[in-house]
């Protein structure tokens, strides 16, 4: 049950990191948000990625849980990419559609 949390911590605080680019906003919602937004969604994707540190070094250590979340953060971090750039390319193709 533990690596589930992380591993959904992970994957969240990637997700609000890269909702926090202007980028990513751009290509999903067509206009980019306040700066305060930004902001604040930088300060959540932190918040759940040492939510997710926290979590795991409670349950495993500090020697085996650094390397349980290296690895979460690595599976979480290449999921959120992998979306953004199916989502982008689904975008694109549906665009040169019409």
């Amino acid at each position: 049950m533990t690596h589930l949390a992380v591993f959904l911590l992970s994957t969240l605080g990637f997700a609000v990191l890269a909702l926090a680019m202007e980028r990513h906003q751009q290509d999903l919602f067509g206009h980019a948000p306040a700066a305060r937004a930004n902001r604040w969604l930088r300060m959540a994707g932190v918040a759940a990625l040492l939510l997710a540190l926290v979590v795991i070094v409670k349950a495993q250590g500090w020697g085996v849980g650094l390397v349980s979340f290296s690895g979460h953060t690595s599976l979480g971090a290449g999921l959120v990419f992998g979306a953004l750039v199916i989502g982008t390319r689904r975008k694109a193709r549906r665009s040169g559609e019409r």
